[in-house]
């Protein structure tokens, strides 16, 4: 089975200014809805640019989870889509080389999430994601806080209110 080992941040400042338009930088639209979603589990449709289409089923939470993918035709995602109802996610895809040959997944949301930017990195080994120093623009690191999954977004929308402590909490209403 797959494993995906992926650390997520929200950067609540916006993204700097030339980092989305550096040089190796590509973008890519995706339109993602979830169709089943139990638990931990959930069943994606993930249409990227219209041009191609994939079913994902992300297992887990957290730093490494179960992740299996297919792809699908167009045609199908689009009637697969259908039955996501509201737990949809626009948003452009930025992928910003970093060291070490490393890709900063740079994720700028419209529609109802419009406004929030996450980056996402992932790593070949739990170590490597544990070693890894985020650059500063970053913001804050939520890859143990479901709350932040894009099921979790596509669902209940993003995690507000929210209030800053000195530990990074988030406390909502």
């Amino acid at each position: 089975m797959a494993t995906e080992i992926e650390r997520k941040w929200v950067l609540d400042d916006g993204v700097p200014p030339g980092v989305l338009d550096a040089a190796g930088v590509t973008a890519s639209r995706l339109r993602q809805g979830y169709v089943a979603l139990d638990g931990d589990v959930a069943v994606r449709v993930r249409v990227a640019d219209e041009a191609t289409a994939r079913l994902t089923v992300k297992a887990g939470s957290g730093l490494a989870r179960t992740e299996v993918e297919v792809p699908i035709g167009l045609v199908d995602a689009g009637q697969l889509l259908g039955h996501a109802g509201g737990r949809m996610i626009d948003k452009t895809r930025y992928a910003v080389p970093l060291p070490d040959r490393l890709i900063a997944e740079v994720d700028v949301y419209a529609g109802t999430l419009a406004g929030l930017v996450t980056v996402e990195v992932e790593f070949t080994s739990a170590d490597d994601a544990d070693a890894f120093v985020a650059p500063a623009w970053f913001g804050r690191d939520v890859t143990d806080d479901p709350a932040w999954s894009n099921a979790a977004l596509a669902l209940h929308g993003r995690p507000d209110p929210w209030v800053r402590d000195s530990a990074w909490h988030y406390l909502g209403a």
